[in-house]
Order: structure tokens, then C-alpha cells, then sequence
């Protein structure tokens, strides 16, 4: 698809694609936004989320909802890293690309804040963090920045990674 500079995948390039009218595509999805959100629903369920997902929603104990959240979050990050890319790189200038970006952050805060609410069910959240605090610096560690920053810099393997992230969280939020 042609890109236009600066405005990202116009409706008219997927419309083209697709094999179909523009108007068609605006009938199905409405908007860009729609459509790029779309567009990450549906790699999700192609790179089977929910199957992957399993283990974390299973556990019962915070600690163990940490270890399995970041083994899936580590891990998922290289199924989707082509389109955080492109969404990070677009968003600054794209409000569907932002649009879609805030969705798929505010998904995987959501993971973060059910995986530190079950750490403190469990009576291990430190004294020194609050609720908030926790999954701030929960979901800032398991950025997607971080995890590149990690593994495409540092040159650390995913299951390295994925050990350390577990150790340094396990060690910050779990008293």
C-alpha cells in the first residue's frame, strides 16, 4: 500500500487493498481509528492471545500472576513489535495511530493493575507502594520501549528477558 507522507495508511490505500469502494470501508469501520484499532484486535487473535493468556488467568496467587503475566507479555511482545513500531512512530502525528496505540496500552495496564490488585490480596504489596504507584511502575517496566531497549540494544535473548523482568518486578513489588 502507498503511503502518504506524513498521514500513514489512508482509507482509500486499504479500500484499494481490499478490492473494495472507500465508502465501503468507512460503512465497516467508520473511521481510521476504527480501523487501526481493528487492525490490532485482529493480530491479536491471529497471534491466538486468549490461548496465551491462560496460565496468567489461571494463577491464583499475586506472585504467581506476576511471573506468568510478564512470561506472556515478554514473550507476545515480538508477535506485535512490527505494529507498536509503526504505531509509536505515527502516533505523534496521527490521532487514529494514537488512538489505537491508547487502546492496546490501556489493555495492557489493565493486565498490570489485575496482576498487582491479586499481589495485594495476597498481603505482599509492600508498604511503600500504593495500589497506583505499583501498576505505574509495573506497566513502565514492561513497556514496549523497555523490552526493545533490552533485547534489540542490549542484545538480551526474549527468555532472558523474560527471567530478569520476573526477578527485578518479583524484587521491587512483592514484600
Amino acid at each position: 500500500m502507498e503511503k502518504q507522507r506524513g498521514s500513514g495508511v489512508r482509507m482509500q490505500d486499504v479500500a484499494q487493498a481490499a478490492g473494495v469502494s472507500r465508502q465501503a470501508v468507512y460503512l465497516h469501520f467508520g473511521s481510521r481509528t476504527e480501523l487501526l484499532i481493528a487492525t490490532t484486535h485482529y493480530g491479536d487473535e491471529l497471534n491466538g492471545i486468549d490461548a496465551r493468556l491462560t496460565k496468567w488467568e489461571a494463577a491464583t496467587g499475586g506472585v504467581d500472576k506476576l511471573r506468568e503475566f510478564i512470561e506472556f507479555w515478554g514473550n507476545y511482545i515480538p508477535c506485535i513489535y512490527g505494529i507498536a513500531q509503526a504505531l509509536l512512530v505515527q502516533k505523534a502525528t496521527d490521532e487514529a495511530a494514537e488512538a489505537a496505540w491508547e487502546d492496546r496500552m490501556r489493555a495492557v495496564r489493565n493486565g498490570c493493575r489485575l496482576t498487582v490488585e491479586a499481589i495485594e490480596r495476597d498481603g505482599k504489596l509492600p508498604p511503600a507502594w500504593s495500589t497506583e504507584t505499583a501498576i505505574d511502575v509495573l506497566w513502565s517496566l514492561l513497556s514496549i520501549t523497555t523490552w526493545q531497549n533490552l533485547t534489540v540494544d542490549c542484545g538480551w535473548s526474549i527468555g532472558e528477558y523474560v527471567e530478569r523482568m520476573q526477578t527485578v518486578a518479583s524484587r521491587t513489588l512483592v514484600g
